[in-house]
Parts: structure tokens; C-alpha cells; sequence
């Protein structure tokens, strides 16, 4: 499996999130990209000290989010991850841009030299807050071959927060996973709700009994309910390492060291 030749275990690697400032056109832009690109770099510093297993780079800060994002973007973002990598040389390295910028999130990441991304919308449409987020996997496989990207991995939300999936009722979250693994989707991803809300423990276990994929946790992971986490491949986490456990604020040292301790003892 490619997921084991990115990270040092199985189960359980802690990949921690990098919501780089507001980048140039968008409304709560107030940073030069230089000092945006410090800023990303200082929080790579303070995970690796931390011992976290994996980053993840994403400008959560481009509120109210648009589904065509303009090349200011891709550029910033490619001079955030190409200053985070040379920092980081071997740990692995992710990014996503919102919303649902897969195909310049595979650009960036191949510029960059990044292991993968994570991508929305991988299967079946629904609707998130950005409007109506039709399914990409065919077009976006067929992009990263024909850029020559096909080592970058893409792990996929399936049942994605902020969305309403009323249009898929009828379609459980095995049955998603299933459909995720048939179209090579590199891993899949469960959250809850919204950013910060914990993801169900039991679709864990589901997802993780229909496919043979790593299954990463996307929402929610914190020091007091990890442990019912254990059994995914990954866990991205954001808001539960930032100052007072909210996305948008800094990353809190302690907070990461803290875990990364506990997860330690639950290592051995």
C-alpha cells in the first residue's frame, strides 16, 4: 500500500494543519505574501518540534470561499508549500485549496515536490455552503496522469463536512467509500459536520470494514477523545492544536507537544 511508503505507522500518524493567512484577492487578505509564507513556515517549525508524523497546508483563511480560484492563489500556495518542504524535507506534506480546487491543489503539490492532497468532492454530488459540488474523480485522475503527478496521492473526503447530503440519502457511508475505492481514490477521509466537530467513531469502523484504503479522521480529533481514533490510518488535526482550540488562531506549542505525548504512551 503507497500510504505505508509516506508514513512511519500504520495507524494513527498525526498530521498537523497549516491554515496559512489570507491570501492576496481574497477579503480577509491583510498580509504580503512574504510574511504569509514566514508565518507557515514558523508553524512547520513548531509541529516538527512537536513530532507530528505529516503537515497539511491549507488556506482556510479565503473566506467566503469560490469554486474557481485564481492564479494568485496557486501561486501563493505553491511558495507556501515549496518554503514548508525545503524546511521539511522529509516529512510528509499535503495541501488542499478550497473549495474543491483539486486540479490546482495537483499542481501545486507537483511544483512543490508534496506527497499528496486532499481533495473534495471526489464522488457524488452534494451541496456544501459554496454552492453545488458535483463529483470530479474521472477528470482530476486523468489530470494528475497527464501532468505527470501520479506519485502526488489523493485522499478523499467522502460524506464531507459543511455539506448537506440530501441528495444522497439514500447512499450510506460504506456504500460512498466503496464507490471511492472503485474510482482509486489513494485514501479516504471522515469527518463530522464542521471543522472542529468530532467525526463518528462508529462510520470509522464501518468505512474501515468495506475497503481495503487508509481511512484518515478530518474533524474533531482531540486529547480527550483520541482514543476512540486509534484504529485510523491518520488524523488530521487543526482546530484542537490551535491557541484556545479554534482554527483561526495559531498553532498553541504546548497543545501539540501535550498530545504528542499522550500519543506516545498510546503507542507502546
Amino acid at each position: 500500500m503507497k500510504f505505508v511508503s509516506l508514513f512511519r505507522r500504520l495507524k494513527s500518524n498525526v498530521i498537523g494543519m497549516i491554515h496559512v493567512g489570507a491570501l492576496p484577492g481574497s477579503p480577509l487578505n491583510r498580509a504580503p505574501p512574504p510574511a504569509i509564507v514566514e508565518a507557515a513556515c514558523r508553524e512547520a517549525e513548531e509541529y516538527t518540534q512537536a513530532g507530528v508524523d505529516g503537515l497539511i497546508i491549507e488556506n482556510m483563511h479565503d473566506v467566503p470561499y469560490v469554486f474557481d480560484v485564481g492564479p494568485e492563489v496557486c501561486a501563493c500556495m505553491t511558495a507556501v508549500c515549496t518554503a514548508v518542504r525545503h524546511l521539511c524535507p522529509s516529512l510528509p506534506i499535503g495541501v488542499q485549496i478550497l473549495s474543491a480546487a483539486n486540479r490546482p491543489a495537483l499542481a501545486t503539490a507537483l511544483a512543490s515536490g508534496l506527497d499528496f492532497i486532499r481533495a473534495e468532492g471526489f464522488v457524488f454530488s452534494h451541496v456544501a455552503d459554496e454552492g453545488l459540488l458535483d463529483a470530479c474523480a474521472g477528470e482530476l485522475l486523468r489530470y494528475r496522469r497527464n501532468i505527470g503527478a501520479e506519485h502526488v496521492q489523493i485522499f478523499t473526503d467522502i460524506k464531507k463536512k459543511h455539506s448537506a447530503h440530501a441528495l444522497t440519502a439514500d447512499v450510506s457511508i460504506a456504500e460512498t467509500a466503496r464507490a471511492a475505492e472503485f474510482f482509486l481514490s489513494d485514501g479516504l477521509i471522515i469527518t463530522g459536520s464542521a471543522t472542529g466537530v468530532q467525526a463518528d467513531p462508529t462510520e470509522l469502523k464501518e468505512v474501515a470494514k468495506s475497503v481495503k484504503l487508509p481511512v484518515l479522521i478530518g474533524s474533531g480529533v482531540t486529547y480527550d477523545n483520541v482514543e476512540h481514533y486509534l484504529d485510523a490510518n491518520a488524523l488530521i488535526i487543526g482546530s484542537h492544536f490551535k491557541k484556545d482550540g479554534r482554527w483561526e488562531n495559531d498553532v498553541d506549542p504546548d497543545r501539540v507537544k501535550r498530545f504528542m505525548e499522550k500519543m506516545h504512551q498510546l503507542r507502546k
